[in-house]
Order: structure tokens, then C-alpha cells, then sequence
């Protein structure tokens, strides 16, 4: 499991306005998944999860993913 895709994404997530508003709309994690892998990114759902350390901000993330995948 790396979280090496995981990175790239929200690295590009950050520099791309269009994929970042895509990536907060996302709801569940396997629209996230989806996004990803057509952008080119395949991230394994279990490298998301903790005690990974996050890759995403608690802004890129809608409300229900920020529960799910960061340690809020």
C-alpha cells in the first residue's frame, strides 16, 4: 500500500480548480477512488485510511469524507 497516488492527487487536486471542486463534491470513497483513477491516479481504498497519514486537507474534502479519512 502506498500512498505515493494518493499525494500526486491531491498535489494536483490543489493546482487544478476544476478537479479540486470535482474531488469536494465527492461523497463517498469510492467516487474518490473513481476521480482519481480517471485522472490517472489508482489509489488503494486501505492506503486512504489511517494510521496512513493524510493527504488531503480538511478543505479538499466534503464534510463526510473529512469524518471518514482525516483525523478530525
Amino acid at each position: 500500500m502506498s500512498i505515493v497516488p494518493i499525494k500526486a492527487f491531491s498535489d494536483k487536486a490543489r493546482a487544478d480548480a476544476a478537479l479540486a471542486t470535482q474531488l469536494k463534491a465527492c461523497l463517498k470513497i469510492k467516487e474518490l477512488r473513481a476521480l482519481a483513477l480517471e485522472n490517472g491516479f489508482e489509489i488503494e481504498e486501505n492506503s486512504l485510511y489511517p494510521p496512513n497519514e493524510p493527504q488531503f486537507t480538511e478543505e479538499q474534502l466534503s464534510e463526510r469524507l473529512v469524518k471518514a479519512l482525516l483525523r478530525v
